[in-house]
């Protein structure tokens, strides 16, 4: 996965990026990197005026070279995924100054389009779902309902390549207003921490 970086100075170069509050509209990624369209990217933002990292998931509708003459940058124009909104939403918000207390995450999240079931801690029967971002410390699971905070679970995903899923307790400490479950792993030993890392590593470069 291609992975673009993106620096933001001012709430106002976020805005002439991405004047858009809605990810039906594309915002545009100074790039001098030729990108083909519909090559699937993850656009990192990085700002001091953001607590942590933002990735978010999209896809290359097109790719211009510098005009120095012109004084037009070289850059791609990014399609959005439609289940980055809440992420776009969360972005505007801190740029524009209308949130603020927002926590530092420890670990960033990478954002993926992952199926994967889950399983209730009193039950032996799992449910087909998927999960939108994953990190070291936990990850977004897609629920038509948000489970209840301090639901424990198990979540099987398969790393990419791999034969057998990989088994992660995880207990839900947030909700979205996409109705995703925010889960934060636990029980992890030094073995389970590595096949962690090991999965996140192999998605990223699926």
């Amino acid at each position: 996965m291609v992975i673009l970086k993106l620096r933001i100075r001012t709430a106002e170069e976020w805005r002439e990026l991405a004047p858009s509050d809605s990810v039906t509209d594309p915002v545009f990624v100074p790039t001098t990197d030729e990108l083909e369209p519909q090559q699937a990217v993850i656009i990192e933002i990085s700002s001091q005026l953001l607590p942590n990292k933002v990735l978010i998931r999209g896809t290359v509708q097109s790719w211009r070279p510098a005009l120095p003459r012109m004084r037009v940058r070289a850059g791609a124009t990014i399609a959005l995924a439609a289940d980055e909104q809440t992420k776009l939403t969360f972005l505007h918000e801190v740029f524009s100054g209308r949130r603020t207390d927002v926590p530092r995450r420890r670990h960033h999240r990478l954002p993926v389009s992952v199926s994967v079931r889950y399983r209730l801690a009193n039950s032996s029967s799992f449910v087909d779902s998927a999960i939108s971002e994953i990190g070291v410390g936990g990850a977004l699971l897609t629920t038509p309902e948000p489970l209840p905070i301090d639901t424990e679970l198990t979540i099987e995903v398969t790393p990419p390549g791999a034969a057998a899923p990989l088994a992660i307790a995880g207990r839900v400490s947030y909700h979205v207003p996409s109705g995703g479950s925010g889960l934060r792993f636990v029980s992890r030993d030094g073995d389970g921490d590595r096949r962690l890392r090991e999965l996140i590593r192999r998605l990223r470069a699926s």
